[in-house]
């Protein structure tokens, strides 16, 4: 089996394509690395945010939320895209929690990034879980409904693991932190 190297692919002309609110697409010429040419195609985006909220009981506050590009309700953790490129992902994933679900968190423990489409996305999704929660009134956008309920985080696992729950950052968040709790990585 033939190994590289060099991995690296260099950028040697950049297209842009689309602007849009949230999606920013490119075409890109670039040289691989046994010194051919090829294109790359791929979104630009600021990047978001998604938390685990778990309450003192094991349960987690999931949200059903209608996807359009999918056409279905889905199962989700709370999450957000950044505001703003360079935007503070832990002030951001504490204000997506408190605007969807009415949490406020005592505290907010990094998970890791997520890449959900690294073969044509720069999006990167910051996880989280939150602990320590109390609740006041949701702060939902004018355009965002959802439906907010508990389930233990065993059985978002579970669910996770039995291919219910199709949402990539929802099951690597779950995945996630349910096993560096039981590994007492989040005592």
């Amino acid at each position: 089996m033939e190994e590289f190297k060099n991995l690296q692919e260099t950028k040697l002309s950049s297209q842009p394509i689309f602007d849009g609110d949230v999606l920013h697409i490119y075409k890109d010429t670039v040289r691989l690395p046994n010194g051919r040419t090829s294109t790359r195609e791929y979104t630009v985006h600021h990047g978001a945010v998604c938390v685990i909220p778990l309450l003192e009981n094991g349960d987690v506050l999931l949200e059903w939320q209608f996807r359009y590009a999918m056409g279905e309700v889905l199962t989700e953790i709370p999450a957000g895209k950044l505001d703003y490129i360079g935007e503070d992902p832990r002030e951001a994933a504490l204000r997506e929690l408190r605007e969807e679900t009415g949490a406020v968190a005592s505290e907010l423990i990094p998970l890791g990034p997520f890449y959900p489409t690294c073969a044509y996305s720069t999006e990167v999704i910051h996880m989280f879980l939150a602990r320590g929660l109390t609740f006041g009134e949701r702060e939902l956008d004018e355009d965002e409904f959802l439906n907010v309920f508990r389930m233990p985080l065993r059985e978002l696992v579970e669910k996770v693991l039995n291919g219910e729950i199709p949402d990539a950052k929802t099951q690597a968040a779950a995945l996630r932190a349910w096993c560096m709790l039981k590994e007492g990585k989040l005592s």
